[in-house]
């Protein structure tokens, strides 16, 4: 880089644009060579992926179902520390815990069940549960959408969302007699959505929110 102090000394036969053209250079030279910094903690409520692939959830509210894997460690224990997948039975097993439910539970709610369990052992342990891979919440969109198949994310969602997911609807999509099928006690449920009567602006009611295994069909 040319000192500024120095451009007094250059002589007067060199032109003006050639001194600035060379100073130009030497700076952009000079900031390339700086380091970048990124990263950063993910906004909370939103997912994250770690290092091994795997879609960290940090929603509090998402419910832990069977082939969920979770990541629970103990603070200054290296020995408590253990990726888990959750059983088809909906359970785990953890040193000094034993088997436990985990599923249809939060994070923080597995995690409050095995401070109590290992309060037997451990005074006051610090104990974090994460989800590092999502596998129990899945939800199939069939049909004249321009993405059919299943949907697996980390949260729940609604009817305009998986629709949304899906790509929207074909040109030949029949709006109105959309079906969401459901197994409810063992029996199959069909519930409509009228399409039509959300996008002028009617009952929002129908929107409702998709559980695992529902069925989208867009005839």
């Amino acid at each position: 880089m040319i000192p500024l102090c120095a451009l007094k000394f250059v002589p007067r036969s060199i032109p003006l644009r050639v001194i600035a053209a060379t100073f130009s250079l030497s700076l952009l030279a000079a900031c390339s060579s700086l380091p970048t910094v990124s990263g950063g903690a993910s906004p909370k409520g939103e997912e994250r992926v770690d290092l091994t692939g795997g879609v960290v959830i940090t929603d509090p509210a998402y419910v832990i179902g069977p082939e969920d894997a979770l990541d629970i460690s103990v603070w200054k224990d290296e020995t408590l520390k253990s990726a888990a997948l959750v059983r088809p039975d909906g359970g785990i097993s953890f040193p000094l815990a034993g088997d436990f439910i985990v599923a249809g539970k939060t994070a923080s709610q597995v995690r409050d069940e095995l401070v109590k369990r290992l309060e037997k052992f451990i005074p006051e342990p610090v104990v974090t549960v994460s989800v590092v891979r999502v596998a129990s919440y899945r939800v199939y969109v069939i049909g004249r959408v321009n993405k059919p198949g299943d949907i697996q994310t980390g949260r729940n969602i609604d009817v305009l969302q998986a629709l949304s997911i899906a790509g929207g609807m074909t040109p030949f999509a029949s709006e109105d007699d959309i079906r969401i099928i459901r197994k409810v006690d063992g029996k199959t449920v069909s519930i409509p959505f009228e399409y039509s009567r959300i996008r002028k602006g009617g009952d929002l009611s129908q929107n409702i929110t998709l559980k695992s295994g529902d069925v989208l069909l867009v005839p």
